[in-house]
């Protein structure tokens, strides 16, 4: 996505879960756009080598633990002076029928989902107030809308993130802080696990008739961090082929 125009020289930005799918390709994107950006992931080993592939800063953290998710913040705000963007992509799957999904399953998903969202959010505050700027991007999806057989924590995880982020767009425009999200469609790792007759079945029900590339998201989220996107806020923008309407 090298080729969009989009100039982040001298932001800082923090992409969560980003080893590798969208997470990667999205600080792909920001870097090349000229930011300092940190990559975090809870594969240490993992995010540190795409890091360095691609020229930015690694960070091992669980987003489930506020002391990693503070510490990660404020080394960002302290070796580059300021924190710009943040986009919460962090994300597990632990999918079953809801009669089998036990205590550990559900909380595991949402303490990752919405917890970090949350977590990433609340440390970056200070920050964007200081600035009187701030961008924060999450990565929601259409099943917290519709739901979706065997995942009842993943849904109700994606739900609470467009409440968030609702309720975080109105809490921080003050600030000069704009809080959206995104629902992708795109053909991450947890898609891969899907086995190819149900691939192509689900391809058939997307209007676009395909998964979108992890790369195809940073066009959505590089607007929403913007200069240009100032004046939007509390929006869940669909990046999906259509699968939505």
């Amino acid at each position: 996505m090298s080729n969009l125009k989009y100039d982040f020289t001298g932001k800082t930005v923090i992409v969560t879960g980003a080893a590798r799918g969208i997470g990667l390709e999205l600080g792909r994107f920001f870097q090349e756009a000229g930011a300092n950006t940190y990559l975090v992931d809870f594969d240490g080993d993992e995010v540190e080598k795409a890091a360095a592939d691609i020229g930015a800063r690694g960070m091992r953290a669980d987003v489930g633990n506020t002391e990693d998710v503070n510490a990660v913040v404020e080394a960002a705000a302290t070796e580059t002076g300021r924190v710009d963007i943040v986009v919460n992509n962090a994300g597990i799957l632990r999918d079953t029928v809801l009669w089998k999904m036990t205590d550990e399953d559900w909380e595991a998903v949402l303490n990752v989902h919405a917890g970090g969202t949350f977590r990433f959010t609340r440390a970056a505050v200070p920050h964007f107030r200081a600035q009187n700027f701030g961008r924060v991007i999450n990565v929601t999806s259409y099943t917290g809308l519709r739901g979706n057989t065997g995942q009842a924590n993943y849904a109700t995880a994606k739900a609470g993130i467009i409440g968030f982020t609702k309720t975080a767009a109105k809490e921080l425009a003050r600030f000069g802080v704009t809080v959206n999200a995104i629902s992708p469609n795109a053909a991450t790792r947890m898609v891969a696990s899907i086995p190819e007759e149900k691939m192509a079945e689900l391809s058939a029900q997307i209007p676009m008739g395909r998964f979108a590339e992890p790369s195809e998201m940073a066009a959505a989220i590089g607007f929403l961090a913007s200069e240009e996107a100032g004046y939007i806020t509390g929006v869940v923008l669909p990046v999906d082929g259509g699968i939505s309407m």
